[in-house]
């Protein structure tokens, strides 16, 4: 009786779709005013020759309440039982601040409309958030439905969730096979970036690392690189208790004194021929842009790296010796979902360069005809909207991904809920993955241990737990602040 009754307050309080909505939320709040940054410096290559320079700057986004745009030109508010009647999207326009500068000198600045974006049914931009049951039904809405999907050309689509390894932290796993006995794994994700990093040790005992086009690199040369050229140094951030495995390591490369040698050395590793400073300055980039961009891709954060790297080389050394034990991949702590707002915000991102780069070919192609265009008139608003609804209408979405978009099911409202608490695992239905399929002790109370299909896709395709919750982003600042606050000191 107890748990009837602690079960329907919890439901009176939260929906099964909490999660996703709080998610769809989250992206249109923060992620999508980040993702308008790291894009927001528009430089073309080709401009006026009177002019020194010129860029374009797009900043503070801003969302609407969804609206349609009637065959007369007039604008009105469009609730979802419309959008389903008359097979039309269920959508917000997007506005943004656009402006130009020439030789430092601000040209012209206005606010535009760069495209229409899908609103999920019950979210905070969603013209039913809030209402009570009575508006709900004045709104010819069923009341007691949970809202969590789309509306796009009239149908009803619900974007599946993604398990997904964690990024940023790194597993180390035994190999079966292979030059090494041991593997450390990290992602390092970045905006669109999502660089995997594997630290390994060779069998003459040197550690190497290899990321994008670095293959196979000393570790203590990319170290180096960095800025810890000090082996006292080096040894102190991994650990003393470390030194006959690290011995070797710094005696091979004892000799470089300086990071322009270990760079130049990176450089000649992966094939860079050019002359050394070229070299250098290459090397450099590679490292800023592409060595665990998570933690930053400037400068400063050269020495910051070092010192994380020493830290993974640490529990890299100790899960190797056996004073820790191996990651285990299925354990739930390592996954990650990814729901509707950090898919929408994969999309979203993608979409944008394909529009800034649509907006440079036709500032580019007015200028070679010698005029000097106003950006007003080359933003084609519609080219974003058409992609974003084409890849929810379809399901293909970035990264080649398929089925991320399905249309509801509507058998009955159980077989409803079901669909929108599924979770989908990215691996292949072909390959066996015995291990990634197994029930693991960890998804007891996240995931129901029951419901999953025959056949191919048992284990793969799983459902939300009745009362399981996702847990959203947590700002980093905000995360520094309190372990400030509580005496931890940042080392940078």
């Amino acid at each position: 009786m107890n748990q009837r009754v602690l079960i329907r307050k919890y439901f009176e309080e939260y929906s099964m779709v909490n999660s996703d909505i709080e998610s769809f939320d989250y992206f249109i709040d923060h992620q999508l005013k980040t993702i308008i940054q790291e894009n927001g410096t528009v430089l073309p290559t080709i401009i006026p020759h009177t002019i020194d320079e010129f860029k374009i700057k797009l900043d503070n986004p801003r969302i609407g309440k969804p609206m349609i745009t009637e065959a007369d030109g007039s604008k009105r508010d469009i609730y979802p039982i419309e959008s389903r009647l008359r097979k039309i999207s269920y959508s917000a326009p997007l506005f943004i601040d656009v402006s130009a500068h020439v030789d430092g000198i601000q040209r012209e600045s206005f606010t535009t409309q760069i495209g229409n974006l899908p609103i999920m049914l019950k979210s905070k931009y969603c013209h039913l958030h809030g209402l009570s049951i009575n508006e709900l039904m004045e709104k010819k809405e069923d009341p007691y439905d949970p809202g969590g999907y789309f509306i796009i050309n009239g149908t009803e689509k619900v974007l599946v969730s993604i398990e997904d390894l964690a990024s940023n932290r790194m597993t180390v796993e035994k190999n079966k096979l292979g030059p090494t006995e041991f593997t450390g794994k990290i992602f390092s994700e970045f905006g669109s970036y999502k660089i995997p990093h594997a630290f390994e040790k060779l069998k003459d005992d040197i550690f190497v690392l290899t990321f994008t086009r670095v293959k196979r690199v000393p570790l203590i040369v990319i170290i180096k690189a960095l800025g810890l050229i000090k082996d006292e140094e080096i040894m102190k951030s991994v650990g003393t208790e470390f030194k006959d495995e690290l011995f070797i390591n710094l005696l091979e490369f004892v000799n470089m004194k300086n990071e322009e040698d270990a760079l130049d050395y990176i450089a000649k590793k992966i094939g860079i021929t050019q002359a050394r400073e070229i070299r250098i300055e290459r090397t450099k980039e590679i490292l800023d842009k592409y060595l665990l961009p998570h933690l930053g891709i400037s400068r400063e954060d050269r020495v910051y790296k070092a010192y994380n790297i020493c830290k993974l080389l640490k529990k890299f050394i100790e899960v190797s010796n056996g004073k820790l034990k191996l990651d285990d991949k299925d354990h739930y702590a390592n996954k990650r979902l990814k729901l509707s707002g950090v898919l929408l915000s994969d999309l979203f991102r993608v979409n944008l360069k394909v529009l800034i780069g649509d907006l440079l070919y036709n500032f580019q192609r007015i200028v070679k005809r010698g005029k000097f265009p106003s950006i007003k008139v080359i933003i084609r608003d519609k080219l974003l909207t058409q992609r974003m609804y084409s890849s929810m209408a379809t399901g293909n979405w970035v990264g080649g991904r398929k089925g991320i978009s399905q249309r509801i099911q509507r058998l009955n409202f159980l077989e409803m809920t079901s669909h929108l608490q599924r979770v989908v695992s990215p691996l292949s239905a072909s390959q066996e993955n015995f291990d990634a399929r197994a029930l693991h002790s960890t998804t007891l109370g996240r995931l129901c241990p029951i419901e999953t299909p025959e056949g191919t896709n048992i284990g793969l395709r799983k459902n939300l737990a009745l009362l399981a919750r996702v847990s959203q982003k947590v700002d980093e600042d905000d995360l520094v602040k309190t372990l400030g606050n509580i005496g931890v000191k940042m080392v940078r």
